[in-house]
């Protein structure tokens, strides 16, 4: 069985790098589950644990999965000021003919020629997944669909996403357009981190527009997900990226992509939700701020300093496997030598299951302990050899 860490750090790219570099380390999954889909992941968000995989890094088509992306380049474009949701954008052309009604593909309908706002193109994508929307919202925020393709592929970069690449903002088939299910999940959990004020519109069921009503084809919703989107091309089959949450607050992230009909995506999704939120239970070794022992420090006034986590720590196992009590060890980094100012990484938690080391984890000086007077160092070196 393989764990992870409860990831405590700042607002931005740095905790998806860091959740993307923890899931890539992992081993093999922990739950006995099997599933039709082409390739799967699904992790816990709140602790980082791995709880199934197949075939997770197998590059995909991502038909509207790669709106995902679209929606986290406008969101990023709106938390710097690029734009704003008030703002209008035309509908050319192109975004009519490739992306509206004749085209034969998801729309939002956008009439020829009008002027629609960002609030509700951003919707018409999250909901409605229409092809029209993307191209209007890519057109208006760079310029053209290409330059678009290019800020989603910085983004991709930036969140450390090793198997994907866009070539436009929709999805439609293309040889040079892919995605994999690890980093569907790594997208996934960005966007629900980093923009909470948005991630909401992940669970509106319904949208209407111009007087059409289209409805979420997420089969999860009404069973309690609260997002985020599905996708399907002859190409890629039928997928979906989906999150939902227990009654405890605990949060479940997962991909499913390549099944053969909307009726197993819907039973497959069904089926690692049931499994990923019932079929573990969670095991906290250390809260957060809770000092777990002392580390000995050298030349200072106090001869120890106590130590403590950076935030909680806690991990999942299959319910039911037992795998004996968890214990844990301090160990120091060396000799710690004063000062040591309050915060600083001083010790790691070596965490154990059975004799078998699960993790470790850093541990951080409680509080600061201030370099010993001379008068003190002398007192301990004398001390030190008549002990």
């Amino acid at each position: 069985m393989s764990f992870s860490a409860t990831i405590e750090s700042p607002r931005g790219a740095k905790w998806v790098l860091a959740l993307a570099a923890l899931v890539l380390a992992l081993a093999q999954p922990a739950l006995a589950l099997e599933t039709t889909a082409r390739a799967a992941l699904m992790v816990d968000l709140g602790s980082g644990t791995l709880l199934f995989e197949k075939n997770a890094d197998q590059e995909i088509p991502p038909a509207s999965l790669s709106k995902l992306m679209t929606l986290a380049v406008i969101f990023d474009e709106l938390r710097k000021g690029s734009v704003r949701l008030d703002e209008s954008f035309p509908v050319s052309e192109n975004a009519w003919r490739t992306g509206g009604a004749a085209s034969g593909g998801s729309t939002m309908f956008l009439p020829l020629n009008s002027q629609v706002t960002l609030a509700d193109l951003i919707k018409g994508i999250a909901i409605q997944s229409g092809n029209d929307a993307t191209i209007v919202a890519a057109e208006g925020i760079a310029g053209s669909v290409p330059a678009f393709a290019e800020m989603m592929n910085r983004k991709a970069r930036e969140l450390g996403l090793t198997h994907s690449h866009f070539v436009n903002p929709h999805g439609l088939p293309d040889p040079q357009q892919y995605v994999s299910a690890r980093d569907l999940v790594t997208l996934a959990s960005y966007l629900i981190r980093e923009f909470p004020e948005q991630y909401p519109l992940f669970s509106e069921e319904e949208f209407t527009f111009n007087g059409i009503t289209q409805r979420s084809r997420n089969p999860l919703l009404p069973l309690g997900a609260d997002g985020l989107k599905t996708g399907h091309t002859a190409e890629a089959g039928y997928g979906l990226v989906a999150s939902v949450k227990d009654d405890t607050g605990r949060r479940i992230v997962f991909a499913l992509t390549g099944m053969k009909s909307v009726q197993e995506r819907a039973e497959q999704a069904r089926a690692m939700m049931t499994a990923g939120l019932r079929g573990f239970e969670s095991i906290v070794v250390a809260k957060a701020g809770e000092s777990l022992g002392e580390v000995p420090v050298r030349n200072g006034a106090e001869e120890s300093v106590p130590v403590r986590p950076g935030g909680e720590i806690r991990f999942l196992q299959p319910r039911g496997e037992g795998g004996g009590p968890v214990t844990h060890e301090i160990v120091p980094l060396g000799i710690v030598d004063a000062p040591v100012p309050e915060g600083r990484r001083v010790a790691q938690l070596r965490v154990l299951q059975g004799g078998k080391v699960l993790r470790e984890e850093p541990l951080f000086a409680a509080r600061a302990v201030e370099e010993a007077s001379l008068l003190q160092r002398i007192q301990n070196t004398v001390l030190g050899h008549f002990r």
